[in-house]
This record gives C-alpha cells, structure tokens and sequence, in this order.
C-alpha cells in the first residue's frame, strides 16, 4: 500500500484559502429575504434615533424660476388681461392717480406700496403701466403663501411671487430678490410686512430700502386706498367698492437703507394726506413734517376705530387722524 506524500511546502509561502462550495442550501438565507428589504429598497431607520425633519423643498426653498419662463409667463398674461383687469375694473374701480409721476422711469423698479387686503396685489398690478405689468414679480410671505406644494404652485403662477422670508433676515431670500432687480425684473413689496391689523399702517422695515441701495434702483411709493373694505382682513366675501392708487415721485437710493425707508414710510404717508385733503395741504405739512402718521393715534382700540371713520385707512370721508 503506498502513502501520498506530503506537498513540498516552499519558505514563505501561505497556504491557499478554502473556497467554500455554493449550493441551494447555502443560497437559501439570501433567497429568503423578503422582497423590499435593502440593498433594494431604503434601510430601515433605528428606533432609539430620532428623524430629521423631511425636506419638502417649499417655504423659501421653492424654486419659482419655472414662474418666470416663457409658457408661464405667456399664459399669465392671458389670465392678467382677459380675467384679472376686467374683473377688478369691475369689483374694485380703480381710479389712478400719479402716473405721470414715473413715465420717465425705464428699467426695473421697486414698488413699495402699504398693504390692507390679499387684493392689494391683483390691483396693482393690473393697474401699473405695460412695461412693468408682465414683468414684476412679487415679494409674498414664505411661510403664508409657500407653506403647501398647491399654495406655492398657485401664487408663483398667478402673480409672480417669490418666497420671502418675514419671522428673520435670510440672506438666501435677499439675494433672490436682489438678482431678479439685477436681471431686469421689478419688484413689488410691502415695507410693511404683512396685512394692516385694524386698517392702520404699520411702521415700515427696510427691506424694500435695501435691496434699493444693494441694487441701485429707485423705489416708488404708493398708496393705496379702499381695498380694505372690498376684501377685509380675515373676511373671504369680496364687499364692490371704490379704490384709488397713488403713484408717488420715485426716491433714489443714498447710501443708507434705514434713512430711505424713513423716506418711504413719509412719502406714502404724505400721498394718503393728500387724497384727503389736496395737494397744497399734504405738501406743506410734509416739508414741516406734520403729516399724520400712517400708524394712526396712540390710543385704545376703540379711539383708533373711531378715528378711521368707517372708512379705512385714508377715507375720504369721517373724522380723519389727527382731526
């Protein structure tokens, strides 16, 4: 009987590894996995940690650049001046005034205008001169108009906004709005931002101020009157009514935005003197600067009421701040 030699095992040699055989039975874990486990699918996220938050992609994040491309914009034109401009000539009759004010103006703009009523907008920009009306996009609470995919979808394409955020500053939102001025689009933005709370004006921020001195465009006051009774805050039933819109002499920026917002807040204050009381009037008190306060008296509830007599902010009619 002869015996098998052992191999000649060389120095510094390894032994080969032991390949396993692959049958069905070792196969048989991996075919038992069950379908929609990983790799194919996302793993499993652990209990005992806590999931971020899902990025949703909307509030200031919403991309609106899609509003802005020519299909949308051709079809908002449409809408704009076979829906939008009959309807509010209609609801709101709208009487301008101030436009020979800035018929010298070529360019991108900042509108700054004081704000009562969701229909301040539609109003405005149907009522601005052709060569701003397409081509002005509109500064909208991000976290009131960009909260929902349906919300954000509606307002980009309806009038053009663009998510800005109020609660703080955010440099992404300034830097949007300040390269849209940049490319040759205007901007219509409400220093004060958001809705009059009892028909009273609020104190201006500096937004609208900035994003004039970073840019180097001009801002134009307006004011606006009337459509806080049509659409009263908190109120969906739209009451026909009577509205005027005052185009103010545009402000050039000077090198520091708080001063300019000053000037904003005083021109806008001084174009709702005067449609209450005439053009002389409202000039003299502003260059004494004695033209009432768009905020309105520093009193109780009930005086502030009275004091807009029943008609709003800047009614022709009733008592009238200060008297």
């Amino acid at each position: 009987m002869s015996t098998k030699k052992p191999p000649i095992e060389l120095p510094g040699a390894t032994a080969p590894s032991r390949r396993l055989p692959i049958t069905p039975e070792s196969l048989r874990p991996s075919l038992a996995r069950p379908v929609g486990s990983f790799p194919l699918f996302a793993p499993s996220w652990p209990g005992s940690v806590s999931k971020p938050p899902p990025h949703r992609h909307l509030g200031t994040d919403y991309d609106t650049a899609w509003a802005r491309r020519y299909p949308a914009r051709l079809a908002r034109v449409v809408v704009t001046e076979l829906i939008t401009r009959p309807t509010l000539a209609a609801l709101a009759r709208p009487h301008v005034a101030g436009l020979d004010r800035i018929a010298h103006l070529d360019g991108p703009v900042v509108f700054a205008a004081n704000h009562a009523s969701h229909l301040d907008t539609p109003l405005l920009l149907s009522v601005l001169p052709e060569r701003w009306r397409h081509h002005t996009v509109v500064a909208a609470g991000a976290d009131y108009f960009f909260d929902t995919r349906l919300k954000a979808a509606a307002f980009a394409f309806t009038i053009a906004a663009i998510p800005i955020e109020r609660q703080r500053v955010s440099r992404d939102s300034a830097n949007r709005a300040a390269s849209l001025l940049a490319s040759g689009w205007s901007l219509l933005i409400y220093p004060e931002g958001g809705r009059s709370q009892d028909g009273w004006g609020q104190t201006h921020r500096a937004g609208a101020a900035w994003l004039a001195e970073r840019t180097g465009r001009p801002v134009v006051p307006i004011h606006l009157e009337g459509t806080g009774k049509i659409l009263p805050r908190g109120s969906s039933r739209l009451r026909p009514g009577t509205t005027h819109v005052s185009f103010g002499r545009p402000l050039a920026p000077e090198g520091d935005a708080r001063a300019l917002a000053e000037r904003i807040e005083s021109v806008v204050a001084a174009l709702s003197d005067e449609r209450t009381t005439d053009w002389w009037t409202a000039t003299r008190r502003a260059a004494t600067r004695t033209t009432p306060a768009l905020t309105g008296p520093d009193a109780g509830a009930w005086r502030r009421t009275w004091a807009l007599g029943g008609t709003g902010h800047g009614g022709a009619t009733g008592p009238r701040w200060p008297g």
